[in-house]
């Protein structure tokens, strides 16, 4: 099979049929063998009938109902998990992605080999204060961050080679760092397409200024698990220990001073008296618990079981 295009959707139910003759006309034009994996990610309108109808009518058609709205990321890793295309496509439901686009990116990971390739919406449809510029600022961080010098993080139109969908863990709302995920896990040609970005038709948007927010906390999240995921106590254990080291040398600095003064012969203060006793036994506890906490770590992810992070309703064509 050519193609696996998968679409998160959220209430989506005017776009779907048009967004579906559009698909099956591409694919039909370039002689493509494909499936499009629709995710109804707790869809309240008619959207999960729509999808069922769909289907009955072009056996290409696949659907995943979700028994209520997991988020994106989670749509996206069941998709994954189903997709059987030599290259994986993601686009959003909103007919803001263009499937006119899938046949370059196609060529992109056939003929040129990418990894994975990304969408770049270099001219937006959208808010410029609201959007735009929460938009330039996060990527410039995450590029900063991350080391994967993409333009557009946010974009949703990606092209993946198979391989790479199944290497990679999305969770969380880690679908934005895709491609940071791909190069942690080895999958290193990366590139980028400047695509066409359309105005919406239908319905609103679903994600507010809030997506950037917590956009910027979990790329805090994956700088740390691309670097200390698979070793926390490399992290909390030398700053833990670092911490009581210098606790405890202080702590003893004291201690000494104030004997030396005593038999010495010079006035003294009680140790208990003294700021930097506190600040000395501060550190020491700080460092005692973070060195617990890298070992606790460790020890977690040691024997963690991998979660069912979503439940799944309903199948159709799979």
């Amino acid at each position: 099979m050519n193609l696996s295009i998968i679409i998160p959707l959220l209430n989506e139910q005017e776009s779907l049929p048009e967004l579906h003759q559009w698909i099956v006309k591409v694919m039909t034009a370039h002689n493509y063998t494909y499936e499009v994996i629709f995710i109804d990610d707790g869809s309240t309108d008619n959207s999960w009938d729509i999808i069922a109808d769909l289907s009955k009518s072009n056996p290409n058609v696949k659907g995943i109902r979700f028994q209520r709205n997991f988020g994106k990321s989670q749509a996206l890793h069941a998709g994954f998990a189903k997709a059987k295309g030599d290259v994986v496509i993601t686009m959003d439901a909103d007919l803001q992605d263009s499937p006119d686009e899938i046949p370059d990116l196609y060529n992109m990971i056939m003929q040129q080999n990418f990894d994975l390739v990304s969408g770049w919406k270099k001219k937006r449809y959208d808010s410029v204060v609201a959007k735009n510029l929460p938009s330039k600022l996060f990527n410039w961080a995450a590029r900063k961050t991350s080391g994967v010098y993409l333009n557009d993080f946010n974009c949703g139109l990606k092209a993946y080679k198979n391989v790479v969908i199944k290497n990679i863990e999305v969770s969380g709302e880690m679908h934005r760092y895709i491609p940071v995920l791909a190069k942690n896990a080895g999958f290193g040609k990366i590139g980028e397409k400047v695509v066409i970005h359309q105005a919406r038709k239908y319905g609103e948007s679903k994600f507010g200024m809030s997506r950037f927010i917590n956009g910027f906390l979990d790329l805090i999240t994956i700088w740390f698990l691309s670097r200390y995921g698979k070793r926390p106590m490399h992290l909390f254990g030398a700053v833990g220990v670092l911490m009581f080291v210098i606790g405890f040398l202080a702590t003893g600095a004291i201690i000494t001073l104030k004997l030396i003064k005593l038999y010495s012969g010079f006035h003294t203060i009680l140790v208990t008296d003294n700021p930097l006793f506190y600040i000395a036994l501060t550190a020491m506890i700080l460092g005692s618990q973070l060195f617990l906490a890298g070992f606790l770590g460790e020890i977690i992810l040691r024997t963690k079981n991998n979660e069912e992070r979503y439940k799944i309703a309903t199948e159709v064509n799979l």
